[in-house]
């Protein structure tokens, strides 16, 4: 499968059409075994089946066959970044998220505000999941009592329910370092040690602060310690305006997903509170932008629930504010998921993903969206990475390549 590689001097700077990107998270399921549809050829899709009958169908392949992607490189290879090549830490798109600026060489880390009992160890590594109060309550206190040494940079800040995040900056820090979070109750936090020689003093700075924490939170009748994981030293992204002319938007809900659009150069206008109104949110902004991105988060949290009717009715929702998305007319529309979650599964897999692309250049196949028609579409089998070239041609915004 061979990889996004275009040419400067293929994209077209200036012209074409708008595109729109719709990310149904976690879109592709398995069948059921009673009735042997998956959970998106089960929904009631009135508006995804209309624009399939006008649309070219695929299956996208995240990463690499039989690679269970994360949700940051499986959005990266969306938006036309190899993710084998471009690799980020989560630390990295959380910060970015909530509108924390990045510089090349700072470390950000994810923290769990969790529950720890008086002898240190974890009662509850999620502290409950408290209410977003509550939990700024506590990153508040965070940001006023942690003390870093003398030229470092410690910035905290809260990110949803028991999630925060922390960025250092002052010195190149290394993220290879081990993760806190034991993942089960019952012991107390691993140490931040690191994975090898060179991440040694960043891990040590890593390890006061987090003792600093501890002390600060402690007494607390829920949250009362933090848990560290995903560590990302940041370096720059070239922007999408850079690479593919676009000047790009992103329309979402939760902060990882805003911090990946931010990394590759997306503006975030504003930040929806359902998802029904970042549709509209996008049309009221659709002419300021070449590129719309638009994500759903339901789909993927009912499938990681093990819910496949669950599932079902999140798609069905989404397919009622896809109605008023289609109704603008993009020049290209193209829905699909990031990566699949079955129900049957309750996480993340390596499945290919279907997709639809809509245009007047497209080659129509079948009258429904799902996983069936998508396997025998026009647009075959194909990596992720590669759906933005895609995108770009039937916008009108590439060249013809040689002579």
């Amino acid at each position: 499968m061979p990889q996004l590689r275009l040419p400067d001097d293929l994209v077209r700077r200036g012209g074409g059409g708008r595109i729109v990107l719709v990310v149904l998270d976690g879109l592709g399921g398995l069948p059921h075994p009673g009735h042997g549809r998956t959970e998106l050829e089960s929904a009631h899709t009135p508006t995804l089946d209309a624009l399939a009958g006008e649309s070219s169908l695929g299956l996208l392949v995240p990463v690499a066959p039989g690679v269970t992607p994360g949700s940051g490189p499986a959005h990266l290879a969306l938006f036309g970044y190899d993710p084998l090549e471009w690799i980020v830490g989560r630390g990295a798109l959380s910060a970015l998220g909530v509108g924390l600026d990045l510089e090349p060489g700072d470390l950000a880390l994810r923290l769990n505000l969790a529950t720890l009992d008086t002898e240190g160890r974890v009662v509850d590594r999620r502290a409950g999941r408290p209410s977003d109060e509550v939990a700024r309550e506590a990153v508040e206190a965070l940001a006023e009592g942690l003390r870093p040494p003398a030229g470092i940079e410690c910035r905290v800040a809260h990110e949803k329910e028991h999630r925060a995040v922390m960025v250092l900056r002052g010195r190149p820090f290394d993220d290879r370092i081990r993760d806190t979070d034991p993942q089960r109750t019952g012991v107390p936090p691993l140490d931040p040690e690191p994975l090898v020689p060179g991440a040694a003093e960043s891990a040590r700075l890593v390890g006061e602060l987090l003792g600093q924490a501890r002390a600060i939170l402690a007494g607390g009748d829920a949250v009362s310690g933090v848990l560290a994981r995903g560590y990302a030293s940041h370096r720059a992204f070239p922007s999408m305006a850079e690479r593919f002319g676009l000047n790009a938007a992103a329309w979402a809900r939760y902060p990882m997903y805003r911090g990946v659009a931010r990394l590759v150069g997306m503006s975030v206008p504003a930040v929806p509170a359902t998802d029904a109104e970042a549709a509209e949110l996008l049309a009221r902004d659709f002419e300021g932008f070449d590129f719309h991105f638009i994500h759903c988060k339901a789909p993927d949290a009912r499938g990681e629930d093990g819910d496949f009717d669950a599932k079902v009715a999140a798609i069905e929702e989404a397919d009622r504010w896809i109605e008023r998305v289609a109704g603008l007319e993009p020049d290209v529309l193209v829905v699909t998921g990031d990566h699949a979650t079955p129900a049957l599964m309750a996480m993340h897999s390596w499945h290919p993903v279907p997709v639809l692309l809509h245009s007047k250049r497209a080659r129509p196949t079948a009258e429904r969206f799902g996983e069936g028609s998508c396997r025998g579409g026009d647009l075959g089998v194909f990596p992720a990475v590669n759906l933005v070239s895609l995108a770009l041609a039937h916008a009108g915004r590439l060249e013809k390549f040689g002579a």
